[in-house]
């Protein structure tokens, strides 16, 4: 989760003890989500812009509160606002609530002094067939430490964890990773709010992406590392099956927009913090988490080609197959003082199905990287105890 949401009053929150027993009716969550953002429209007035935060106090998942949030801004877009922006002429607050008979859309609009209620219900059903998951996700806990973890690599039998201040290597000690050397960091320039790192390694090489600088080093005989400033691209990959070359932003903390495919394809799409490739019938797709909040599928050659509605900004594709296709991970979205969980999908027809159940970690994921053949590594701040933990997450097929 690198983007935190803004939190909910409490007294919002306390009007779900206090909503009326009537709401008005709509056949299912989308039509209550496009019935809500009418009645936004009319209170905020065409051609402003609000601002939309979101809570799911509900025992429906993360895909339902996309298809709702996915719903909700098309009606807004349709009405002549736009939602996300600066300066908004309103303020909307939705939850996702439910009672024994109905499942509820409760929104707060705050415009000036003025502030109205709404609320859209549709009818509970019975209990979908679960089927059971195509694969299992595996989650074992690699380190913790005070200090952000920006990535966790692997140069031969050793550990490379890369922090803001240091890079440190580690070894196996009675079955324990155990610090054996660690090398410091000195920025260029001082580094921007939400720092992200990446780590790349082939062999006991090692490569280090930071914004606005570039490092190398080897883990072996003795850690060294060599840094200068750099604009160069970052390297993202899914695997062994696709890789693009994306500019970050050194001031900020996503990339620019700027990309180079394996193709040596140039393209500017607009600006985004995560992207992982699937492969769709034997064809090459990629799924890109927006800085806007939405999921954008692009092809081969990166035009529009539909969108995912209902996860966060962190995405990896690692380099496994499951029932014959590859499998993508994605965080959940919600806020950055909630915990957050990674769930296996697949796509087909532009459309997205869950692999797994939800892996969940104890806070929000600040890092989510592919890590090795069948596996992603996970950055989590725990929120119990503060500390930032790295998580390698193993994908079982066939589970």
């Amino acid at each position: 989760m690198i983007a935190a949401v803004k939190g909910w009053h409490a007294a919002f929150s306390a009007l779900l003890f206090f909503i009326p027993p009537a709401a008005s009716a709509a056949d299912d969550l989308p039509g209550a989500a496009r019935e809500l953002a009418r009645k936004s429209a009319a209170f905020a007035g065409r051609g402003g812009a609000v601002s939309v935060a979101w809570r799911n106090l509900s025992s429906l998942g993360s895909y339902e509160l996309g298809q709702a949030r996915a719903a909700f801004e098309a009606a807004l877009q349709e009405s002549g606002l736009r939602a996300g922006e600066a300066a908004p002429a309103a303020e909307l607050r939705v939850t996702l609530s439910e009672n024994s008979l109905q499942y509820l859309l409760v929104e707060e609009a705050r415009k000036g002094d003025e502030r109205q209620v709404w609320m859209a219900a549709w009818k509970r059903t019975g209990p979908a067939a679960v089927p059971s998951p195509a694969i299992a996700l595996d989650k074992a806990l690699l380190w913790e430490q005070d200090e952000p973890i920006l990535d966790v690599a692997f140069p031969a039998a050793a550990m490379l964890v890369l922090s803001a201040s240091r890079v440190a290597l580690y070894a196996r000690e009675n079955g324990q990773w155990a610090e054996r050397q660690a090398l410091p960091l000195a920025p260029i320039k001082p580094w921007p709010r939400d720092l992200r790192g990446r780590l790349r390694t082939h062999g006991p090489s090692f490569q280090a992406y930071l914004p606005g600088m570039a490092c190398s080093g080897q883990a072996e005989p003795a850690l060294t590392l060599e840094c200068r400033p750099s604009d160069e691209p970052w390297v993202l990959e899914s695997g062994s099956r696709a890789m693009l070359l994306a500019n970050f932003s050194a001031a900020r903390n996503y990339f620019d927009g700027r990309i180079t495919t394996q193709t040596g394809l140039r393209k500017t799409i607009p600006a985004f913090y995560s992207a992982a490739s699937v492969e769709e019938q034997g064809r090459p797709l990629w799924l890109v988490a927006m800085v806007d909040g939405r999921t954008q599928i692009f092809d081969a050659s990166f035009e529009a080609a539909g969108g995912i509605p209902g996860w966060g900004s962190d995405l990896a594709g690692p380099d496994a197959r499951c029932g014959g296709g590859s499998p993508v991970l994605a965080t959940r979205p919600g806020d950055a003082s909630e915990p957050d969980a990674i769930q296996a999908f697949a796509v087909a027809n532009r459309a997205v199905r869950p692999l797994s159940a939800p892996a969940d970690l104890p806070g929000p994921v600040t890092a989510l990287w592919p890590s090795g053949a069948a596996a992603v590594l996970a950055v989590a701040r725990n929120l119990a105890t503060g500390k930032y933990a790295a998580y390698l997450v193993t994908i079982n097929c066939g589970q």
